[in-house]
């Protein structure tokens, strides 16, 4: 390659605007107190809602029978930080005595649905008709998301997820928690913190 090409080549990759990561998180609501409850862990208060296998993104609810969903949201003193990890967080489902741990957003992807896409009770019920005029009992079969429609879902997903690393507060995202039960099943659900602000337990409706 020529040497003024390279030398070009070279100047328009330093001019080149760098790419940011996407923002993640929800954007925070006015106060703790319009969270379902919230608890205190040191010099921050930490509110929460449960949102069972609902995957509540600002751009659509979407949802996941693998998983469960909480809404977590971090309070602090104006211009304070803290350091988030999903590893602080696990969630206490029923009697179980170990907790389930956080997972990363993308653990969700496999099992990520759209209920706009899905087809309806009634259209589920609907029996098929035969050839021989008789009606065929059958089950239709889901719709093929489209592969584009599916990285757009993953997308809101990724947007929405609890952002991590040093953060100003408040801020605001989803955790995700293995649970492949009926969200009927839960009886209690207990949010646990255990990070760099302190300890708190957050019990939560289910």
């Amino acid at each position: 390659m020529p040497v003024f090409i390279t030398a070009l080549f070279a100047a328009l990759c330093l001019s080149a605007p760098a790419q940011e990561s996407p923002a993640h998180g929800i954007p925070p609501r006015a106060a703790p107190s319009e969270y379902q409850t919230h608890a205190q862990a040191g010099n921050v208060t930490i509110a929460a809602e449960f949102a069972g296998h609902s995957i509540p993104t600002p751009d659509g609810t979407l949802k996941s029978e693998d998983i469960v969903v909480v809404e977590a949201a971090v309070f602090g003193a104006s211009g304070a930080h803290l350091k988030l990890s999903i590893e602080d967080f696990s969630l206490k489902i029923n009697d179980k005595k170990a907790p389930v741990p956080a997972e990363q957003y993308g653990l969700v992807y496999a099992s990520l649905k759209d209920p706009e896409l899905e087809p309806t009770k009634s259209s589920q019920n609907k029996p098929k008709t035969s050839l021989g005029g008789g009606q065929e009992d059958s089950t239709p079969t889901p719709p093929k998301i489209p592969i584009e429609v599916r990285h757009a879902m993953q997308h809101k997903v990724e947007k929405a997820a609890l952002p991590e690393g040093d953060r100003e507060l408040p801020v605001d995202g989803l955790l995700f928690f293995k649970y492949r039960g009926k969200a009927e099943g839960i009886r209690y659900v207990e949010l646990i913190y255990n990070g760099p602000a302190g300890k708190a337990s957050i019990p939560l409706q289910p």
